[in-house]
């Protein structure tokens, strides 16, 4: 399955002509303080800022990971909830591994990190496992600003 990465035709256009996410929607993100260093991610309603979920932190992740865990929860918590809203990340690479169903990181594996490499496995076998209606698209970040689930930390 080809996941739309791309604002759909015909969606809503912002004053000038510009796309505008697509709403409702869940945004999700991640911080990590080093690289590697203590992550956490989480998932959040875009227009609102509410909280869905948040996962961390962990230690020695990368940030890279971060947005991959938090994409496939997001998918996961759309589908088991039966929400058909869009799902938004600032993360080329953590979409590229959603659609290719496979965390491709360098990060090595340690004692430190051991429960997130777990977590990164089983994601993987859900994304083999399942499909999905739900557009994963990317957040336009340059048009609309920083994405509703940033940590603020930059």
């Amino acid at each position: 399955m080809e996941l739309p990465l791309h604002i759909p035709a015909g969606s809503a256009k912002a004053p000038g002509n510009l796309p505008r996410p697509q709403l409702p929607a869940l945004a999700v993100d991640a911080a990590c303080s080093g690289n590697p260093g203590i992550l956490e991610f989480r998932g959040v309603v875009a227009d609102s800022g509410i909280e869905v979920f948040r996962r961390g932190p962990f230690l020695q992740g990368t940030n890279n990971i971060g947005e991959f865990l938090a994409l496939v929860l997001g998918l996961a918590y759309l589908k088991k909830h039966r929400i058909p809203w869009a799902l938004y990340t600032d993360s080329v690479t953590a979409l590229a591994w959603v659609r290719q169903r496979k965390c491709k990181s360098k990060l090595e594996w340690t004692q430190q990190n051991a429960e997130l490499f777990f977590m990164v496995r089983k994601a993987e076998e859900w994304l083999r496992a399942n499909t999905w209606t739900t557009p994963v698209l990317k957040w336009e970040t340059s048009l609309w600003g920083e994405i509703p689930a940033d940590f603020g930390r930059k």
